[in-house]
């Protein structure tokens, strides 16, 4: 075989390694709102504070958390936050009476940040943590 010809088929199949990986980055990167009103998986760490707790679920690659209330009541504002390392945090907050989330992002090996609330108290693991 030439050697223009081994250039050429190189080059293709570079093209098309490259190409499959920018898609498998940019669909690792998005992440989005849990559906239902539950975590799917098992659940792998409870936080608790004060006024409530934020429940973490891993299913394969991906962490789902939610923020609940010590005691159920009227609505009150809560939040559960969910980051992995180099994405965005997946937030959702209001005002709810029985939960906040389920939140859900990939993350792959990558470490997390989780945060929730519940009224006036809050939790942070106060940097980056592997689960």
């Amino acid at each position: 075989m030439e050697r223009g010809a081994i250039r050429r088929r190189l080059a293709a199949g570079l093209a098309v390694l490259t190409a499959s990986a920018l898609l498998a980055i940019g669909a690792a990167g998005d992440a989005q709102a849990a559906t239902g009103t539950h975590c799917e998986g098992r659940k792998v760490r409870t936080f608790t504070f004060a006024t409530g707790s934020v429940k973490v679920y891993k299913n394969g690659t991906s962490l789902c958390a939610m923020t609940v209330p010590k005691k159920a009541g009227p609505r009150r504002t809560m939040m559960v936050s969910l980051q992995a390392r180099g994405f965005e945090a997946v937030v959702d907050e209001g005002q709810y009476s029985k939960h906040a989330g389920p939140v859900e992002t990939y993350v792959g090996g990558r470490k997390v940040w989780i945060k929730g609330r519940v009224g006036s108290g809050y939790y942070s693991t106060d940097g980056w943590i592997r689960i």
